[in-house]
């Protein structure tokens, strides 16, 4: 069928990877390609002899556009999948431009010096990507990705509108560490210190991070504590929903992990400001990055399970209407069947199946897109049949 760039080879990278690899028919050749080129090579050497699919590697830095274009060139892939770091977004955009191929990514850009992540980067991009003929897919990921398909998903066959979406994304896992993060340190601790935000009446509601908490009862994990953080499906959910008036995302956060990162902040390690020290700039956050355990190693040791899904509340046929779709995803099965933790799983499968859809044509439109633009249909049934699949209730206990 077809040949996939894969950009990256940390967690997400590596589930993604393996994923392909089942999926030979589709994908019949992937080339892995990474700043560090042996991460590639040993992963190659896992999954060969155990797939159809050709598998190469490459060495590419990623903030270099003439490196990446040098490489598809080479290449010639169908798609890019860019599971690099968010602030490598826009050089492999420009080099996927340059090239006229497909591009595919889970996390929308950030620039490195501010902790400020939004899609107007990457939509600015939508003029270019039809003029030359190709498709952008952003944020095909768990959440966002998953939760954008369970939105189109409700608004296509449950509702005739839909007012409220609360996001819940529950991780029941238990590492064993009293502090560590699931996926890379730097991003998850800038998200959790970020002011916290959600959508109502068409504008957004700041709040201080950690203000709101809830409590909930997940499906197969428990009651929980969940706090009310900003995300970015949030933003393009807000545009593409049709009669949204409001969206909330929550996260689960453990004792334990709060009063560690609070203690962090207090004393300057969280900060992304650079400092002087023994004469070389080191940023703080990057240093406590290489301290905390990598969130890869975490796989053997966590056990329990995670939960994410969307609760809509809307109409249909003039009456008043709920529903919630949600998945749970087990931490120790993840890992006996490709070698990771649920984090990375819940991200990568979602990263395969939307690289499938647009290299065989299912989701093909010139342009920049979000994931709730493209007909659900084909991505719910491939979540089923690639390891994620969903359960729906039509009689959710909402979030107040």
């Amino acid at each position: 069928m077809g040949k996939a760039l894969i950009i990256g080879c940390g967690g997400v990278a590596s589930v993604a990877i393996h994923k392909c690899c089942q999926n030979s028919e589709v994908f019949e050749e992937i080339c892995i390609a990474s700043r560090t080129k042996s991460k590639c090579d040993a992963l190659k050497n896992e999954l060969e002899g155990k797939t159809k699919t050709k598998i190469s590697t490459a060495q590419v830095d990623a903030n270099s556009v003439e490196q990446l274009v040098n490489l598809i060139n080479d290449f010639k892939p169908d798609v890019v999948l860019n599971l690099a770091l968010p602030y490598q977004d826009l050089t492999i955009m420009d080099a996927c431009l340059a090239t006229k191929t497909h591009y595919i990514d889970t996390a929308n850009y950030e620039p490195e010096d501010t902790a400020k992540f939004e899609y107007k980067w990457q939509w600015a991009y939508r003029e270019k990507f039809k003029e030359a003929g190709i498709t952008a897919l952003l944020g095909s990921g768990f959440d966002p990705g998953v939760t954008g398909v369970f939105s189109a998903y409700a608004l296509k066959h449950e509702f005739d509108e839909i007012n409220y979406i609360d996001i819940l994304d529950c991780n029941g896992g238990d590492h064993g560490y009293p502090f560590a993060t699931n996926f890379n340190p730097e991003i998850n601790i800038r998200e959790v210190s970020a002011k916290g935000s959600y959508w109502e009446d068409g504008h957004w509601v700041e709040t201080e991070p950690m203000e709101i908490k809830r409590e909930y009862n997940f499906d197969g994990v428990g009651m929980k504590d969940m706090y009310l953080l900003h995300h970015e499906e949030i933003e393009s959910l807000a545009l593409n929903i049709p009669g949204i008036k409001r969206i909330r995302f929550f996260m689960t956060f453990g004792q334990s992990y709060l009063t560690h990162l609070k203690c962090l902040e207090n004393v300057g390690m969280t900060s992304i400001e650079p400092i002087m020290y023994e004469g070389k700039e080191i940023v703080p956050l990057q240093f406590l990055k290489a301290v905390l355990p990598d969130p890869a190693s975490l796989g053997p040791r966590t056990v329990g399970k995670t939960n994410i899904g969307c609760i809509f509340q809307g109409k249909k046929d003039g009456k008043d209407k709920t529903y919630y779709l949600y998945n749970i995803c087990d931490h120790q099965e993840c890992y006996k069947e490709v070698g990771s933790q649920a984090i990375s799983y819940t991200t990568g499968v979602p990263a395969m199946i939307g690289a499938m859809l647009v290299m065989n044509g299912t989701w093909q439109k010139p342009g920049v897109y979000n994931i709730e633009e493209f007909d659900p249909d084909p991505f719910m049934d491939a979540l089923n049949k690639w390891g994620l699949p969903w359960i729906e209730s039509h009689n959710p206990v909402l979030v107040d």
